[in-house]
């Protein structure tokens, strides 16, 4: 792999509560432009990998390299620096039930720029239409469906305009309608925008449909097994615990 496209290179990272080991020797890159699935089996450490990567954990030993920047050796300028040029979608879409949805998006603006009042307005409204939301920002998120909470995630996560996008289980909860259109809209956005995206999830089907590269964590073994496209994966590998997955869904 061509190291000089790496956007995050994660190197000899081992995860760990305590004296409990979850993961050891993860190693993988996630080149600029990448959908990267962070996948496998219930309890494998899916959510632990990506708040080790966004900055809310600590590893217990390893690297996480931003570029050239090892992320957990820096300053705390750096780090934030480096947060900060990320954008975060969570599983439920977490948003403010007491904002509305305009409110929600321009709370990050808000907060970290010195935009007026009209250019956030300008913003909510550019990032709603780009998630297909327009006309939506006066509402509450008690009034509108499951599918659409996580667009509007979706849209305040790009509200600082982030370099990577990270989504932490997106088609949770959803039929697999609107899961389908949430895949759709994650390769749309990676299409115009060209951000690098970060998924974690179990789901077979968007695995697939929407991921070009990946890492699989196997819990039993506790480490990663695997590490490339997930389609080139199930093609050629003699894992029965990866095949078994890319088969069937979840391992357990």
């Amino acid at each position: 792999m061509d190291e000089k496209q790496a956007h995050i290179h994660v190197e000899d990272l081992t995860m760990a509560y305590g004296d409990f080991v979850l993961m050891r020797d993860l190693t993988f890159t996630i080149r600029h432009g990448d959908i990267f699935i962070i996948m496998g089996g219930s309890g494998c450490g899916k959510s632990t990998m990506m708040t080790i990567l966004i900055g809310l954990k600590a590893p217990a030993r390893g690297r996480v390299l931003y570029g050239d920047v090892d992320f957990w050796a820096a300053g705390p300028e750096t780090r934030d620096g480096i947060i900060r040029r990320g954008g975060v979608m969570y599983q439920s879409g977490a948003l403010w039930s007491s904002m509305t949805l305009a409110e929600n998006i321009a709370l990050p603006l808000e907060t970290y720029t010195d935009l007026s009042a009209a250019r956030i307005r300008e913003v909510v409204e550019l990032k709603l239409a780009l998630v297909g939301m327009a006309g939506f920002a006066s509402f509450y998120p008690s009034e509108i469906s499951g599918g659409m909470q996580k667009r509007a995630g979706i849209a305040r996560a790009m509200a600082l305009d982030p370099e990577v996008l990270f989504f932490d289980e997106p088609s949770a909860g959803l039929d697999p309608v609107s899961a389908r259109r949430l895949d759709d809209l994650i390769l749309e956005l990676r299409e115009s925008l060209g951000t690098t995206m970060v998924v974690v999830t179990h789901e077979l089907a968007s695995i697939f449909a929407i991921g070009n590269n990946s890492v699989f964590l196997d819990a039993a073994k506790r480490t990663m097994t695997a590490t490339g496209d997930p389609k080139q994966l199930l093609a050629e590998t003699r894992d029965p615990t990866l095949r078994l997955f890319l088969t069937r869904g979840e391992t357990s």
